[in-house]
């Protein structure tokens, strides 16, 4: 009878572990769900409005959907963003689209579109990425919002025939590093048997 309840505690053990395995899977956020990654209508509170309701956590993916060679995606550092440069940027410009991003760092990040005049037209995003889902909701990022001049040809926001939302197909749902809790399930599951042959 010991031998069994040994064996049921054991099984238990590595159910808990496969499922904190799956707890900690990233979410992928499309960028501006159905409006994709694109000028915005309404400017610069498209995205802030988007990322406000959102929780951006390590090992997330953000999916910024739109057509290569109408747009583009920068990380830049707040000043840059602020500014509507691309002045400094963190890591190379992903022109090639629909684009994902892997969050691997904690804090605010800042993304802009560096095609004419698409940044100062509201195709900017600024978001706070915590380590953990236990963290609260961040308080949304200001945006400082530009009007453009109404003289202006230099980009006119038109309707895109690229990908949407739905078309997106969803990354792989690993994490891409290998975390502590995956290196565990293995461990125990490969270690069952032998449990399992020395029980009975």
């Amino acid at each position: 009878m010991e031998r069994f309840i040994m064996c049921i505690l054991f099984f238990v053990i590595i159910n808990a572990v496969a499922l904190m395995q799956f707890t900690a899977a990233q979410t992928v956020h499309v960028v501006g769900d159905d409006l994709g990654w694109t000028v915005p209508q309404n400017g610069a509170t498209a995205y802030s409005n988007w990322a406000a309701s959102k929780r951006f956590l390590i090992g997330d993916i953000l999916v910024f959907n739109f057509t290569t060679n109408e747009h583009d995606v920068l990380q830049v550092p707040r000043a840059s963003f602020d500014e509507c440069s691309d002045d400094n940027p963190i890591g190379n410009m992903l022109i090639n689209g629909p684009a994902n991003v892997t969050l691997n760092s904690t804090g605010e990040q800042y993304y802009i579109c560096t095609i004419g005049r698409h940044c100062e037209l509201g195709q900017r995003l600024a978001i706070t990425v915590s380590a953990t889902s236990s963290s609260p909701l961040p308080a949304p990022s200001p945006t400082t919002p530009t009007t453009p001049s109404p003289t202006s040809n230099d980009c006119t926001p038109a309707p895109t025939s690229g990908p949407t939302a739905g078309s997106i197909p969803a990354p792989n749902a690993t994490p891409n590093s290998s975390s502590s809790s995956s290196n565990l399930a293995t461990l125990l599951l490969s270690m069952f048997p032998i449990f399992m042959g020395l029980v009975f």
